[in-house]
């Protein structure tokens, strides 16, 4: 017996179909649910793997200094240990090398290059401060004998410390600073001029405030006085300019370089760049393109390990200091520590113990203007006048600043 048109197949209208189109509407229902599911099986495969690509590339942008560790390895034994579990020192290599497109127009690549700054950043246990140390190029120091480039070995000597990174790149720097300090290097980072210049271009510019106008063709920079957000070319020039910017000086420009730094770093934890991939993946790919690092941070995870703990430290407790230094004895034109100053802050480094800044010190003063301060801090209390103990001396101070003063104050 034939159907009847419109009974909905051969087991009848009860399966499959309803005569009022209920059955109908079902599949229709469920074969939108399918091609949803499908849709959104396809975006998440998407986006897991623009994730994947985004992380790659990232990944593959750090360049590993395998060279640096072989030689590091090579003197493993005369090298100082750490002191303390989870306290980290990280020494930040900024090279003025003119290889490489983005670096050839600010002089005549010879073949070789210096450390133009050099900062031995401290993170203490815990993360719960953070100071950075910058180390003066002209300081007068014992330079390891190193191996150049070219394979060959130097020999020890007594230089100015930008001849470390000159003569055996990172390895010979790593070794001078821990040298000068006993304070152990636990990983370093060099980044280069365009480097610098596209991590503060990632993060749309970095503002400072200028006492003065500032016109300087060597740096090819002219600013106004006030407030003035810099970009990246902008703000390579103001923390690489010396003589037409303050007293000329090496030290002067390591304070502008420092508060540089702060306004960096307050920049990015109030743009809540640290939280937010979208900001945070320029960054991100500006910084990792230029770093060459130590195997162990040369991806990242490696980073990421180093960093995460960073974003929880409030700016009040990320510090920034210039090794208490003063000019050398046989030429003015070089650096020398002040002891025993320089001293009781390497021993604070290597312990883990609080450093204090403060930018009201005098650099160098005059017996009359320190009254109770030495150079860089409080002196000790002397014996009281009853012939008692005298309480413990308080913490040494020393000239700086943190992220958290607002260079225009």
């Amino acid at each position: 017996m034939r159907e009847a048109a419109g009974s909905g197949g051969p087991l009848g209208p009860g399966v499959g179909a309803s005569a009022d189109g209920r059955g109908l509407a079902r599949r229709r229902r469920r074969r939108w649910v399918r091609y949803g599911a499908g849709a959104a099986g396809v975006v998440v495969l998407a986006t897991g793997v623009a994730g994947w690509v985004a992380y790659a590339k990232l990944d593959g942008n750090i360049t590993p200094d395998d060279a640096a560790a072989a030689e590091l390895s090579r003197y493993a034994k005369e090298r100082p240990t750490s002191l303390v579990k989870d306290a980290q020192n990280v020494l930040l290599i900024g090279s003025d090398s003119r290889s490489g497109e983005g670096n050839r127009k600010y002089g005549r690549d010879s073949g070789t290059e210096r450390s133009d700054t050099t900062i031995l950043l401290h993170l203490a246990a815990g993360r719960r401060s953070a100071t950075a140390v910058s180390v003066p190029r002209d300081l007068m120091v014992d330079v390891p004998g190193c191996l150049r480039p070219d394979g060959k070995r130097t020999e020890p000597t007594f230089a100015m410390f930008n001849y470390a990174f000159q003569s055996g790149g990172s390895a010979c720097t790593i070794r001078t600073v821990e040298k000068l300090t006993g304070v152990r290097i636990d990983h370093h980072v060099v980044v280069d001029f365009s480097g610098f210049k596209d991590m503060v271009d990632a993060v749309d510019g970095v503002e400072v405030c200028l006492k003065e106008p500032i016109d300087d063709k060597a740096a090819k920079l002219r600013l106004p006085a006030g407030k003035v957000t810099l970009d990246g070319e902008q703000a390579l020039g103001y923390v690489r300019a010396r003589k037409s910017l303050g007293n000329g000086s090496d030290t002067d420009r390591m304070d502008r370089q420092q508060r540089f730094l702060g306004a960096l770093v307050n920049k990015v934890q109030s743009n809540d760049v640290l939280m937010n991939p979208v900001k945070l993946y320029p960054v991100l790919d500006a910084a990792t393109s230029s770093l060459t690092t130590d195997p162990d941070l040369a991806s990242l995870r490696g980073l990421y390990e180093l960093v995460r703990g960073l974003r929880d430290i409030p700016t009040e407790h990320v510090q920034f200091l210039t090794v208490p230094r003063e000019s050398y004895v046989y030429n003015a034109n070089r650096d020398q520590l002040v002891e025993p100053e320089a001293e009781k802050l390497f021993e604070r480094l290597r312990t883990d113990a609080p450093v204090v800044v403060s930018k009201g010190i005098p650099t160098n003063p005059t017996p009359a203007e320190s009254g109770d301060y030495g150079p860089f801090g409080p002196r000790a209390a002397g014996p009281a006048a009853s012939g008692t103990v005298s309480p413990t001396p308080p913490a040494p101070t020393f000239r700086g600043n943190t992220a958290a003063e607002d260079s225009c104050g």
